[in-house]
């Protein structure tokens, strides 16, 4: 299939774009800067809040996937996240409906689903208010009939770059260089989802997703403790420390005054430390079951991105 990918360029989207292209498919990507990008495919610049730009770009494919997302703790502007996060959604649904496209994947997020214990998703930042607010739509589309396919991978990790997409790459980077303080509720389980193992759930889907299905991408569910534990057995570096939530909040507020008041990002937000509160274990059997999806051991997947980093 001719597939247009929105969002191509960042961490996950990558790894999508070779797995399309090794399952035999054509892929399409579309970022804001994706002629630049290097990557071995159709090259289209794009602004996923430009409708017209998206619809022109998915003329002739027979698939979209959109992956396109504004992922980060803070912007000065919010709405950002909603111009981006649910907007952009907004926007390729329109154009595969003006045009046809009858296979749509979207890529949600586990934050967008509740965490144990709650019945109702968190709205701790906006980058997660935004992903709840694009699941709504998502399901407001479905009941009118839209046979899109949403996916909602976990804590994504793996060799690559360290972008905010690749949030546990940037962790390690930052514990093994000594400039990461400590962990906020490392004691609570999420659920680590190795990179090529996403990607292939995507080609999965792409090629015997059921309509308006969803399907959970997770991996092994462990706690940060564990996590750092098999880091230590792997480099010898101790694990890092707990912070006290209490400590975490007031850093969060401090943080979020001072890029308000010079700039830059924040290193941790209250909404995060709201977030670190909780446990998102992930059940994907169904996935495994319907779409043959499997996953890679914790201990093995972090074997694997280290090895990267030291070569």
């Amino acid at each position: 299939m001719r597939v247009l990918v929105t969002g191509g360029t960042g961490y996950l989207g990558r790894a999508v774009v070779r797995a399309f292209a090794a399952g035999g498919h054509d892929p399409i990507v579309f970022a804001r800067s994706a002629t630049s990008s290097g990557i071995a495919a159709t090259l289209v610049d794009g602004d996923v809040r430009d409708r017209r730009t998206i619809e022109a770009a998915a003329r002739g494919c027979d698939a979209i996937c959109h992956m396109a997302a504004l992922v980060s703790i803070w912007r000065r502007r919010s709405q950002d996240f909603d111009d981006v996060n649910v907007g952009g959604l907004a926007n390729a649904l329109h154009a595969a409906a003006a045009l046809g496209i009858t296979r749509l994947l979207y890529t949600s997020s586990f934050l967008a689903l509740p965490p144990v214990g709650r019945d109702v998703p968190l709205e701790a930042n906006d980058y997660q208010r935004t992903k709840v607010a694009a699941d709504r739509l998502a399901d407001r589309r479905v009941h009118e009939g839209s046979p899109l396919i949403r996916l909602y991978p976990g804590v994504i990790y793996g060799p690559g770059t360290l972008t905010e997409g690749n949030l546990v790459g940037r962790l390690i980077e930052d514990h093994l260089r000594g400039r990461l303080p400590g962990l906020i509720g490392p004691e609570h389980e999420w659920s680590y989802s190795f990179v090529d193992d996403v990607a292939a759930g995507h080609v999965a889907a792409l090629e015997r997703g059921a309509p308006a299905a969803r399907y959970v991408l997770g991996g092994e569910n462990a706690t940060q403790t564990h996590m750092f534990s098999i880091v230590e057995q792997l480099t010898g570096r101790r694990a890092p420390r707990r912070i006290p939530y209490a400590l975490a909040t007031a850093i969060g507020a401090l943080e979020e005054w001072r890029v308000r008041a010079f700039g830059g990002l924040p290193l941790v937000t209250r909404g995060a430390v709201e977030i670190f509160r909780w446990s998102w274990t992930l059940d994907s059997r169904a996935t495994v079951r319907e779409l043959r999806y499997a996953t890679t051991p914790l201990a093995e997947g972090l074997a694997r991105t280290l090895a990267e980093r030291r070569g």
